[in-house]
């Protein structure tokens, strides 16, 4: 169904240019203006602790829905480089070759768990020789894939020690970029550890790191969208978008097709497409499904996924498709999901958070079956969340919180059997050279094949 949405031009929108990037000589910032900030970033992580919920979705119920409509999925591609969140710029990864999670060859605690409510949110990243993740404390680990280390590396300074850091990696041009939710973005040489520079933003980034045409681009916790070189860090251009109250404790979407259009989703539910180029806006429009303040400051969703025309992404409340082009809207499913759909050729799949595997048709938005997935574990362990799934070799592989990997077929929707993992997993699995990796939130990895 179309939606025939008037676009919205935000408000505000504009280059501002009053963000701070410090050299690398006045990176790490003894001044009283630094210290404050640091603590109160310290005082809102210790705030979890102390937090009790005050909002939540309602929760959602699904009847199954069963179909003979055959699926048509294609040919495994193998992957070898997982070099970015997500995989790629689109967030398209499709059916990826994986040779089966029947022998568990890889497992392996690295790093630690230091603070007590934090939670890893950025899968590792790979190439051909090297895996690649972090743990709480900000360190980054080097490993080969027989997990041997090759280096290791912490940036923060004594002032940064006692805050939980939550890393975003991603790999281009052979070099390792990262960012976090301090506001620092820096960049390392991926065979010897070394840094190469590192810029101070002042401000906490919420959006997974990305990179394209020798530019870095980003999210902060004010919704301000940022461009960097990624020579040098040093800033191309900002644009500010409208701000929500509350601030995410989620990353941010955002996606960047191979024509240069950047797309994002905003903490206040704006679904914003401009240029990856020059920032200049090209549509807007507000997602959310209430005119009502609060429902934007609490607003979740997946990472955005570009494929063809189009662009698709799932919220606490509804599968979206809209048209890349204008911002119109193609179809709205009601299916509460916050992991990232995966597109293969007319399917696109999704798992709610409570653990409805669904493929819907990519053109009319019809569902085309709904499985629920948690029923092949004991009853008592059903109650948990999805946090995330993959399409391998025409099967899905599901993650759980309470910590199980789930397989069923994508052709059918029908679950087959599990693996107990054990520790909380917390972020989707990933994929190389047709092995499996898990990353849990005690910092083990595991891969399967």
């Amino acid at each position: 169904m179309k939606n025939s949405k008037t676009l919205k031009i935000l408000i505000i929108f504009g280059l501002l240019t009053g963000c701070s990037f410090d050299s690398k000589t006045g990176i790490w910032d003894s001044s009283k203006g630094e210290k404050e900030r640091i603590a109160s970033i310290k005082d809102k992580q210790n705030s979890l602790l102390r937090s009790k919920k005050v909002y939540s979705s309602k929760a959602i119920y699904y009847d199954e829905i069963l179909s003979n409509i055959p699926v048509v999925l294609s040919k495994p591609i193998n992957i070898i480089n997982w070099k970015m969140p997500n995989l790629n710029e689109q967030n398209f990864k499709g059916n990826i070759y994986l040779s089966g999670v029947s022998n568990n060859f890889f497992k392996k605690k690295i790093g630690k768990k230091k603070f007590s409510f934090s939670k890893p949110m950025t899968s590792p990243v790979i190439n051909s020789n090297y895996i690649i993740l972090a743990d709480d404390t900000g360190t980054i680990f080097n490993i080969s894939k027989k997990g041997k280390l090759i280096w290791k590396k912490n940036i923060y300074k004594k002032v940064y020690k006692k805050i939980y850091k939550n890393l975003s990696l991603s790999i281009y041009e052979d070099l390792l970029f990262v960012s976090d939710n301090i506001g620092f973005i820096y960049s390392i040489n991926i065979k010897t550890g070394k840094i190469l520079w590192i810029k101070n933003h002042g401000i906490p980034i919420k959006s997974q790191i990305k990179l394209f045409d020798n530019k870095i681009y980003l999210i902060n916790q004010d919704n301000r969208i940022i461009c960097l070189d990624s020579s040098s860090g040093t800033k191309i251009w900002d644009v500010r978008t409208v701000s929500s109250f509350i601030k995410s404790q989620n990353f941010l979407a955002s996606a960047i097709s191979k024509k240069g259009e950047l797309f994002i989703l905003n903490s206040s539910g704006d679904l914003i497409s401009l240029s990856a180029y020059t920032g200049n806006l090209f549509w807007s429009i507000n997602v959310t499904p209430s005119l009502y303040a609060h429902d934007k400051d609490f607003f979740k969703s997946s990472d955005i996924v570009i494929e063809g025309d189009n662009i698709y992404f799932s919220t606490t409340t509804s599968l979206f498709s809209y048209s890349s082009t204008n911002g119109y809207m193609n179809w709205q499913v009601d299916i509460n999901s916050t992991s990232t759909p995966i597109i293969d050729k007319n399917n696109v799949f999704i798992v709610s958070d409570n653990g409805f595997f669904a493929n819907v048709d990519k053109i009319s938005g019809k569902i085309i079956w709904l499985i629920d997935t948690l029923k092949i574990l004991k009853k008592k362990k059903r109650a948990t969340n999805i946090s995330g799934f993959i399409l391998g070799s025409g099967k899905v592989y599901i993650t759980t919180s309470n910590g199980y990997l789930i397989s069923g077929s994508a052709s059918t929707g029908k679950t087959e059997s599990f693996i107990k993992i054990g520790d909380v997993i917390n972020i989707a699995p990933v994929i190389s050279n047709g092995s499996l990796f898990v990353l849990t939130e005690n910092s083990r990895l595991l891969g399967f094949n």
